[in-house]
């Protein structure tokens, strides 16, 4: 089959690979009809994700027909439509039946090397580094999907593959970042990052009550996608952000503040975001978390920092007296997406949010390389790339 994977920084090919088969009873085999390139797969090109291999089939966004069944899995069967989230969760452990399918324990298999550098591991995603799992991605042309009677979700007679495909992860992802404000009504809710995450916090802001939100980007088609959504946005190339949220607030500062940005914030926005770029590249840091620090600052007394952009490793020069002196909370998570699943499929049923307002870009997997790059390099207006297996 074709698929996308990864040779290295910036090299990303479209190339024959060996075809899926079903590995153990509860798994499925898709034959994926859509799936796209996501911002979190970009730290994979830009080479800032540890534990990938050279071949590794990338892309942890896709939907499509299930193909074939494993014989103990009952609840799917040949011909279903189905979304796949990215997380990968067995259902039964701890963790996933208290809802947190993202923590599942079972679902990792190289969870020993995670625990190496995280202390405990995640469940395994797809396309994600072997210390995630080393799983195949989506962006092919068929995927073997494990614990596939817990995962996938059956996709409603007469909706469209662009109506559900980012139930896999932008979408749940930037509801559970507004989720995470604990908004109650009538907030003000900062966002970092308008890019599909950042887009979809936006709107599920205001779904969940938000009187305002503040959209911060530089990109002009990105800004222009929030004001579309109704709101504010600020330019951190023309004005100084700490500055205008404290004016726009009358002084008391945002009410919560959503890292949709995460471990690559633009390395020229301040000094210390210089600074960091400087650690990363003569590898005294892994990560650069200038949004963190700006949006700790921001964010009001006894506020939320809800934190959905991706970190890898050790954060430099978080600024933790203010948060521990002015009363913080900090959410933050690999989104569970099946625990937000079912709400999410109704409201776009219910027709409160259509997630395609994303897409700017629809193509074939051959092309997925050079889009790639134009969604990294933000050319041509690109803020969602689709792929058509």
């Amino acid at each position: 089959m074709k698929a996308i994977t990864w040779h290295g920084k910036g090299d990303m090919r479209c190339e024959t690979v060996p075809d899926p088969k079903i590995e153990d009873g509860r798994d499925c085999i898709i034959k994926v009809s859509s799936c796209a390139i996501c911002g979190s797969d970009l730290h994979i090109m830009d080479g800032m994700i540890p534990g990938m291999e050279r071949g590794d089939v990338v892309g942890h966004e896709c939907m499509g027909e299930v193909v074939e069944v494993g014989k103990d899995n009952k609840r799917l069967k040949v011909g279903d439509r189905v979304v796949v989230p990215f997380t990968i969760s067995c259902g039964e452990c701890f963790f996933c039946q208290k809802g947190w399918y993202s923590g599942c324990e079972r679902s990792n298999p190289n969870a020993k090397v995670a625990e190496k550098l995280w202390g405990h591991s995640p469940a395994g995603l797809f396309g994600y580094s072997h210390i995630l799992g080393g799983f195949p991605g989506g962006q092919a042309e068929y995927v073997r999907v494990p614990y596939a009677d817990v995962g996938p979700i059956k996709v409603p007679e007469g909706m469209t593959d662009e109506q559900v495909l980012f139930l896999s992860d932008i979408f749940p992802t930037g509801f559970m970042g507004a989720d995470f404000c604990n908004i109650q009504g009538g907030e003000t809710i900062a966002i970092w990052g308008c890019g599909p995450v950042g887009q979809m916090a936006i709107r599920s802001a205001f779904i969940l009550g938000a009187e305002r939100v503040i959209a911060i980007d530089t990109v002009p088609e990105r800004l222009a996608l929030a004001r579309a959504a109704g709101a504010e946005t600020l330019d951190f190339r023309e004005v100084d952000i700490y500055d205008a949220i404290q004016e726009m607030t009358k002084g008391r500062g945002a009410d919560a503040c959503i890292d949709a940005v995460g471990t690559e914030a633009d390395g020229t926005a301040s000094f210390d975001s210089v600074i960091d770029r400087i650690k990363v590249a003569t590898f005294m840091g892994t990560d650069r978390p200038h949004v963190l620090r700006q949006a700790i600052h921001c964010v009001r007394n006894f506020g939320t920092v809800s934190i959905i952009g991706v970190y890898g490793g050790f954060l430099d020069k978080i600024p933790f007296g203010s948060a521990i002196n002015r009363g913080l909370t900090f959410r933050m998570a690999q989104t569970p997406v099946q625990h937000y699943l079912p709400r999410l499929l109704q409201m776009i049923q219910d027709g409160k949010i259509d997630p395609s307002f994303v897409i700017t870009h629809t193509a074939g997997l051959e092309d997925g390389p050079d889009l790639y790059k134009t969604f990294r390099d933000k050319k041509d207006g690109c803020i969602k790339v689709v792929l058509k297996p």
